[in-house]
């Protein structure tokens, strides 16, 4: 008996110690911050300031600053104006990212939304029409849920584009509906971005606020492209004491859309 269970130790003994090792490695994982590259973008249908058509250089903005995520606004696709162009698809192969596609509007021929670019696994999408008050442009959020890795939670990214006029019902509508979706799991990491057409210190944001943190302390101005003097693009982030702040910066690139884009590196801390 003594040599059989000699013989079961010396068998069991390596594959017991692969297991803490892996279990330590896997722990040491989880335990690690999730580094995130976040660019929101409102692309005007890749039709620049100068007046020109140009889905490279929108794609060459993005590259630029090797992002995970992308939200875009203001996107073509399969519409007249654009040359019936796929944007979506034809960012997502010059960029070499995944794409999901938010039609909110139908246009010339094709639809008008939002689109996330994604270089994680998405795990589910779906596109959510905001409310819409006295029948002006639809507006949307699209929910895109992505999987960083075995070690680490799903992240659940909202982007969207909210109404422009000066009478802000439909904003606060909008952001309203926005903390409702999100709220449906308290705990879960989430990211919103987008053009909110609203400026930091406005019901808007402060209505977004009571759920998110805005990445930026102070305001960082995105338009008019040439000479930015307010923020109106943001990245945001929930719950608070799980998103550390590394960088957020608005990209000089001033002709490739009448916005500029803002990009935030983001930590989720274990």
């Amino acid at each position: 008996m003594k040599l059989r269970q000699m013989s079961v130790l010396l068998l069991v003994g390596p594959l017991l110690v692969g297991l803490l090792s892996l279990s330590a490695t896997n722990w040491a994982r989880a335990a690690e911050p999730l580094r995130l590259r976040l660019l929101s973008y409102n692309i005007h249908h890749a039709e620049g300031v100068d007046r020109k058509l140009d889905v490279e250089r929108i794609a060459g903005v993005i590259r630029s600053v090797k992002p995970d995520l992308v939200a875009l606004q203001e996107v073509d696709r399969n519409v007249g104006r654009t040359q019936s162009v796929d944007q979506p698809a034809e960012l997502a192969r010059l960029t070499g990212m995944q794409v999901v596609f938010g039609a909110n509007i139908e246009l010339q021929g094709g639809h008008y939304g939002n689109a996330v670019l994604s270089r994680l696994p998405i795990k589910r999408q779906r596109n959510h029409l905001l409310p819409n008050i006295d029948a002006s442009e639809q507006r949307g959020v699209l929910e895109v849920e992505v999987q960083p890795g075995a070690s680490h939670p799903a992240v659940l990214l909202l982007a969207t584009h909210l109404d422009f006029r000066p009478d802000n019902r439909e904003r606060l509508a909008s952001a309203k509906a926005i903390n409702l979706l999100a709220g449906k799991d308290p705990r879960q990491p989430a990211l919103l971005a987008g053009d909110l057409n609203d400026t930091p210190d406005s019901q808007t944001l402060e209505t977004l606020a009571s759920t998110w943190s805005v990445a930026n302390a102070q305001p960082l101005a995105t338009v008019p492209v040439d000479r930015p003097t307010k923020q109106i693009d943001f990245i945001l982030c929930r719950p608070r004491d799980r998103w550390k702040v590394v960088e957020v910066r608005v990209l000089d690139e001033a002709v490739a859309s009448d916005h500029r884009a803002i990009f935030a590196v983001l930590e989720l801390l274990p």
